[in-house]
């Protein structure tokens, strides 16, 4: 959530960020409008407040000289600005519903660093790790939901007759490639960053705390019998374990993971890229995060940016690090670093990583602040996430990356001491 006091003070810098977003810049004269009558309102009050308390002075003292006719009177104009002050009371929390209804549909600004542009075309490619397009044989540029099925390792038919369109289910060694990866991503991670396992479904408020609601209910899984929601990535939970809470600067940087299942919806997504595992609406990730000073912001950045990709590059898999546009960053992202891989057999890149710079955005809307050192008073903590490896990509770019000509697939050795010291799958005799 933005700062009222920053739209309220450089609106034209507000409105600036926003369009190099693509988004409608009048969100903010809504805003400065709902907050000029709020002020005037608190106004109104203060001054019917300062009267009702002079009045009470002038009632005691007309009581104590023997006037209570008079004081009756003053009484009874008391009484009619209590009233009013009743009304405005009412109106003001109204209002400050309004304008937090308003803020929390406005997105953050981009940072100044962003590359501008309004599409994915307009990404920057920071580095690329690649090799050449002939270097992959005919036995690699076989699709991952092929070469699942005839290892037995990936039965999509019958996960979608258990749960439709757009879910898989991993078999065998498949289902052990897939824990592998989990405990990979997290061992790699455990000399810095504390695990934890939050709850996968959460509170309406715990998805507002990240940016994902109100904006993007329709992407979300609700139970709305229970007002709980399944969560999109483990950044949602993360965010608020230390919602409403008051830290030291001593605690930060604050640097957590977590595995979770995560659940999306992919609304308008039917019939585009959705063959084997390359969209689904579960998946397994390693979510890494943290909360910092803003002075710590930049280098926490590039610090799980750089977590990220060394997974990516021990795991033996071609990569390219993007830094997005504008337009193309979350609704609570300042800036953003994606991470892609090739996979030969589907002959495309797959996003696998988004590893971003929150600013204060999401702090503010989850009240997460601290007691900067030697300082009076608190401060907004800054936040950022990434994904320290997102499971089902990551496995449909092992399975074609690492295929053999006879139809197995190599191990990665990295992940070898987590296969029980398998160190290939195999094709079913």
């Amino acid at each position: 959530m933005l700062d009222i006091k920053l739209i309220r003070n450089e609106p034209d810098k507000v409105r600036a960020g926003l369009v190099r977003r693509g988004d409608d810049p009048s969100a903010i004269d809504h805003v400065l409008e709902l907050d000029s009558q709020l002020r005037a309102i608190g106004t109104e009050r203060d001054d019917i407040r300062s009267e009702v308390n002079q009045l009470s002075k002038q009632v005691g003292e007309l009581h104590r000289d023997g006037r209570s006719e008079d004081a009756s009177e003053l009484q009874a104009r008391s009484k009619q600005l209590g009233e009013r002050e009743r009304e405005l009371t009412d109106r003001a929390e109204a209002l400050q519903a309004d304008v937090r209804l308003a803020l929390l549909s406005i997105s953050n600004l981009p940072a100044a660093e962003a590359p501008d542009g309004l599409t994915e075309d307009d990404n920057v490619v920071v580095r690329v790790n690649e090799l050449p397009a002939d270097a992959y044989g005919d036995h690699q540029r076989v699709p991952h939901w092929e070469i699942g099925a005839e290892l037995g390792i990936l039965d999509v038919d019958r996960a979608v007759r258990m749960s439709g369109s757009m879910f898989a289910m991993y078999r065998g060694a498949g289902a052990h490639l897939l824990s592998a990866l989990i405990n990979y991503g997290l061992d790699r991670n455990r000399d810095a960053f504390e695990q934890i396992r939050p709850p996968t479904l959460v509170k309406t408020e715990t998805m507002v705390g990240t940016g994902h609601l109100p904006k993007f209910s329709d992407d979300a899984y609700q139970v709305e019998r229970d007002d709980l929601w399944a969560i999109p990535t483990g950044e949602v939970p993360l965010t608020s374990i230390v919602a409403g809470e008051v830290l030291d600067e001593d605690e930060l940087p604050m640097r957590l993971m977590a595995h979770t299942s995560c659940y999306r919806r992919e609304a308008g997504s039917a019939g585009r890229d959705t063959r084997g595992l390359l969209r689904v609406h579960e998946f397994d990730k390693v979510e890494l995060y943290a909360f910092c000073t803003p002075d710590d912001a930049q280098s926490l950045h590039h610090e799980i940016l750089e977590r990220a990709e060394q997974a990516i590059v021990d795991l033996g898999l071609a990569h390219r690090v993007l830094d997005l546009a504008c337009g193309d960053i979350s609704g609570a992202g300042a800036r953003t670093y994606d991470i892609e891989v090739f996979a030969p057999g589907a002959d495309r890149w797959l996003e696998v990583s988004s590893v971003s710079w929150c600013t204060d955005y999401q702090a503010r809307r989850a009240n997460i602040r601290y007691r900067p050192n030697g300082q009076k008073g608190t401060e907004f903590v800054h936040s950022l996430n990434g994904s320290g490896l997102a499971v089902p990509r990551v496995w449909a770019a092992i399975v074609e990356t690492h295929r053999q000509p006879d139809g197995s697939v190599r191990i990665p050795d990295v992940l070898q001491p987590y296969m029980g010291g398998m160190t290939a799958i195999a094709v079913p005799s």
